[in-house]
C-alpha cells in the first residue's frame, strides 16, 4: 500500500520553537490568537501556569517573534511568519503590534543542578546571553557606571546584585535605544526553585530569584507586557511581593485556556490531515481529558509522537510518552509517604472513580509535604489529576473539587510508580515467617503472611495474574540459598514458579501454581484445580528425575486482597 503521507507535512517530534517549526514547514497548531486575547484584554504581566510540555515554551517563541522589532537591528523579517496564521486573519488592528517592541526572552528550562552555586551560575549565563544578544544597545548608554555595569555583565563577571537588577536594567538600556517599552518573556520560571526544592537549596534559590522578578515586573517604568509561563504559580515566597498588576491564569482559569494543549477540533484536523481518522477514539482515550478552564484539551506532545507514529506505521500502539519527558519524582513521593487513606483515595482513582479534595491555587514547593492535601493539590496543577464537575466553596470559603486520572497515559504512570513503591515495601519487609513457613511446608503460616502482604497493595490489581506473579517472585526472591524460575518446563507443562536448592538434604523443590477465583467463595476451588494441575500436568517429573529428596507443592487461589493456600 502506497504511503499516503508521503507529501504531508513533517509532525514537530522535538521542536518547540516557533520560527523554526514555520520556516522549517512543520505541521502547525494555530495558537496564534493567544497574541489577540492578550492584546484585548491589555493584560501587563501576566503568569500563566501550565503543566510540562503543555506548548509553553513554543507559545513563548511565537510571542517573541511576533512583538520583537528586529528591523531596527538587521534582523529577519518575523511578520513573514505570521503569514495566513489566525492572528493576521484577525485584522491589521492585532498586526500592528507585529514587530513594534523590544523583546527580553529567559527561559529558565535547564536550570537544574546539584548545587545552588552551579544553578546561580546557569541563571548567571541566560541572563548574560540576553545582554550579549541585545550588544548593540551598547552605543547609546551614557554614563560610565551604566556603561561598565553592562560590561560585567555582559561578561559575566558581576557581582550577585548585578545579576539581581539586571533585567529592570536591560529593560531601560532597550527602551532608550528603540524608543519603545520592552516585553519580557520568561519560559518557565519555576524550574530553578523545583529543582533547588529537591535537592536542598531552596531559600537560597528564592532568594537569589525574588528581586530578578520583582525589579523587572513591579513598578518597571519601561515595562510594555511581561508573560511567564511555569508549572505552579509560586506567591506565598513573595517572590512577587506587592506586584499588584499579575494576572495569574492558571488551569482553573477560562483566560488563554485553549491555546495550551490541543483542542478536539484540532486533534481531529490533525488526525483528518494524516488520513489517520479511525485513530479518534484512541488518541481521545489515551491522552485527552485535562481541563483547562472549561476547555479540554489533549496533551500536545504525546498526540504528534504517536500521529507520527502512526504515519510510519498505522498498527503501533500509543505509547505512555509523557512518563519519559516529564519528571515524576512527584508520584514516586506521593506513592512512598502513602497512608491508609491516600491508598484508598489511589484505589478509587486507578478504578476510573473521582475524589473530592480542598483546593489551594497557590500551593508552594516548600509545603508539599506539610499537608498531605498538599500533596494532591500539586499532583492536579501539574496535570496528574483533573478536575471532574464544577468547583464547589464552603460557607467559609474553602473550594472543593472532585479530581480523577485524564486518560489511560496517565493511569499507566501511577501504574508505573505504584507497582514500583509495592516492589520496594516487600524488598525492606521482613519476610522470615513467610519463608520459613514455605520451606516447612507450613500452608497455614504462608497463607497468613501472604494475606498480610496483599492486604497493603492497591485494589486496581486486583484479579491480575500479573501482579500476583510478581508479589510471589518479589516475596521469594530474598531467600538465601534458593533459586527461583518462573513457568519453568516439566512434564507435560509449566508451572508458574518453582523454588529449589540442589544441595540441601539431597535438593528440595517446591512448585508454586496459582488460581484466580471469581469470587471469595471460590477460593477453596480455585486452590484445589491449582494442586490438580500440578498433578495432572506432572509439574514434579523433572524434579523427580533430578532425584530432588523433597519436593512440596502449593495450590494458591487468589481473589482481590484475599488468598487460600493448600499443600499438595
Amino acid at each position: 500500500m502506497a504511503d499516503t503521507n508521503v507529501n504531508k507535512k513533517p509532525l514537530p517530534v522535538s521542536e518547540s520553537f516557533f520560527d523554526l517549526m514555520i520556516e522549517d514547514g512543520y505541521y502547525y497548531v494555530d495558537k496564534t490568537l493567544l497574541i489577540k486575547e492578550m492584546l484585548d484584554k491589555k493584560s501587563r504581566v501576566v503568569l500563566c501556569t501550565r503543566p510540562r510540555r503543555f506548548g509553553k515554551t513554543l507559545n513563548q517563541t511565537m510571542l517573541k517573534c511576533f512583538f520583537e522589532d528586529t528591523a531596527r537591528i538587521g534582523g529577519k523579517d518575523t511578520r513573514a511568519l505570521f503569514r495566513g496564521l489566525k492572528i493576521e486573519e484577525a485584522g491589521e488592528r492585532y498586526m500592528e503590534y507585529q514587530g513594534k517592541y523590544p523583546v527580553i526572552f529567559l527561559s529558565f528550562k535547564e536550570v537544574k543542578r546539584d548545587t545552588f552555586e552551579s544553578s546561580y551560575h546557569m541563571l548567571k549565563e541566560c541572563i548574560t546571553d540576553e545582554f550579549e544578544r541585545h550588544a548593540y544597545v551598547a552605543e547609546k548608554i551614557s554614563g560610565d557606571n551604566h556603561i561598565e555595569k553592562f560590561k560585567r555583565i555582559s561578561s559575566g563577571s558581576g557581582s550577585i546584585d548585578d545579576y539581581s537588577y539586571a533585567l529592570r536594567f536591560l529593560s531601560e538600556c532597550l527602551e532608550k535605544y528603540h524608543g519603545r517599552k520592552v516585553v519580557i518573556l520568561i519560559d518557565e520560571y519555576d524550574v530553578p526553585l523545583e529543582n533547588s526544592w529537591s535537592r536542598g537549596f531552596y531559600q537560597k534559590m528564592i532568594d537569589f530569584i525574588r528581586p530578578i522578578l520583582s525589579s523587572a515586573l513591579k513598578d518597571n517604568p519601561h515595562l510594555q507586557l511581561a508573560v511567564m509561563t511555569g508549572c505552579l504559580r509560586i506567591s506565598k515566597e513573595s517572590i512577587f511581593t506587592g506586584l499588584n498588576n499579575l494576572e495569574v491564569v492558571s488551569i482553573l482559569s477560562d483566560s488563554y485556556s485553549e491555546h495550551f494543549g490541543f483542542t478536539q477540533i484540532e486533534a481531529d484536523a490533525m488526525l483528518k490531515y494524516y488520513e489517520l481518522e479511525s485513530k479518534t477514539q484512541i488518541l481521545k482515550d489515551w491522552y485527552n481529558g485535562y481541563l483547562f478552564g472549561s476547555t479540554e484539551v489533549y496533551n500536545p506532545l504525546s498526540t504528534v509522537r504517536v500521529v507520527k507514529a502512526w504515519t510510519q506505521n498505522i498498527k503501533r500502539y500509543p505509547e505512555p510518552h509523557w512518563v519519559n519527558t516529564s519528571s515524576n519524582d512527584i508520584i514516586r513521593r506521593f506513592v512512598d509517604t502513602a497512608d491508609s487513606e491516600m491508598k484508598t483515595d489511589l484505589e478509587t482513582l486507578m478504578a476510573g472513580g473521582a475524589i473530592s479534595k480542598v483546593v489551594h491555587e497557590d500551593i508552594t514547593y516548600k509545603e508539599i509535604d506539610d499537608d498531605i492535601e498538599n500533596l494532591w493539590n500539586f499532583l492536579f496543577f501539574t496535570g496528574y489529576l483533573k478536575k471532574v464537575g464544577d468547583m464547589r466553596q464552603s460557607d467559609d470559603g474553602e473550594l472543593t473539587l472532585d479530581l480523577s486520572i485524564p486518560n489511560i497515559e496517565l493511569k499507566y504512570i501511577y501504574k508505573t510508580k505504584i507497582q514500583e513503591w509495592f516492589k520496594k515495601r516487600i524488598k525492606v519487609k521482613n519476610l522470615d515467617a513467610l519463608h520459613n513457613a514455605v520451606l516447612n511446608g507450613d500452608a497455614e503460616t504462608f497463607q497468613k503472611e501472604l494475606s498480610a502482604i496483599l492486604s497493603e497493595s492497591i485494589s486496581y490489581m486486583d484479579n491480575a495474574e500479573s501482579f500476583y506473579h510478581g508479589l510471589m517472585i518479589g516475596a521469594l526472591a530474598r531467600l538465601e540459598n534458593y533459586r527461583l524460575k518462573s513457568n519453568r518446563e516439566s512434564g507435560e507443562g509449566r508451572s508458574d514458579l518453582v523454588l529449589y536448592n540442589a544441595g540441601e538434604n539431597g535438593g528440595k523443590a517446591i512448585i508454586f501454581e496459582f488460581k484466580l477465583a471469581p469470587n471469595a467463595k471460590a477460593l477453596s476451588t480455585a486452590c484445589e484445580d491449582a494442586l490438580k494441575q500440578i498433578e495432572d500436568k506432572n509439574y514434579a517429573a523433572y524434579w523427580d528425575e533430578e532425584d530432588y529428596k523433597c519436593i512440596i507443592k502449593y495450590g494458591i487461589g487468589f481473589y482481590k486482597k484475599r488468598c487460600e493456600i493448600r499443600k499438595g
